[in-house]
């Protein structure tokens, strides 16, 4: 099982109005490829509401309503998806791994879910992951 960040999300289904560069133009491709081998059961991933949440907040600008509540809803419905509740509690803990880490609050949020279900690779194109001892950033780039 791997963690799935938000940006993986992002990445796949955003559509800029500008041209992008070649390393996005990577990414991107990468990204769908990641959701296409989730989408058919491939792999097994876990993620968590605060992160989805991340994903609608991006993506409700380039897409419809409906597009965007399909590619939500759809996730609910996979086998091989597991969404994660947050309490207040977990937030916290996450908010207090900031100084040990130096990440943001959602990403250390994505790793005291990692630790917890001891997962030890994440599809992100966020390099801050490398930082943290223990986990694996896929893609490579």
């Amino acid at each position: 099982m791997r963690f799935l960040d938000a940006n993986v999300f992002i990445y796949s289904f955003y559509k800029p109005k500008g041209k992008l560069s070649e390393k996005q133009l990577m990414m991107k491709k990468s990204a769908k490829k990641i959701i296409e081998s989730i989408n058919d059961g491939k792999e097994d991933v876990i993620t968590t509401v605060v992160h989805l949440s991340e994903v609608a907040n991006i993506l409700k600008r380039s897409l419809k309503s409906s597009d965007l509540q399909e590619i939500l809803m759809s996730l609910y419905f996979l086998e091989n998806v597991t969404i994660q509740d947050v309490s207040t509690n977990d937030y916290l803990a996450a908010i207090d791994l900031i100084s040990e880490l130096g990440l943001d609050p959602n990403d250390c949020l994505a790793v005291r879910v990692m630790r917890e279900n001891e997962v030890d690779e994440i599809y992100t194109f966020d390099k801050g992951f490398e930082r943290v001892r223990g986990i694996t950033r896929l893609p490579e780039f």
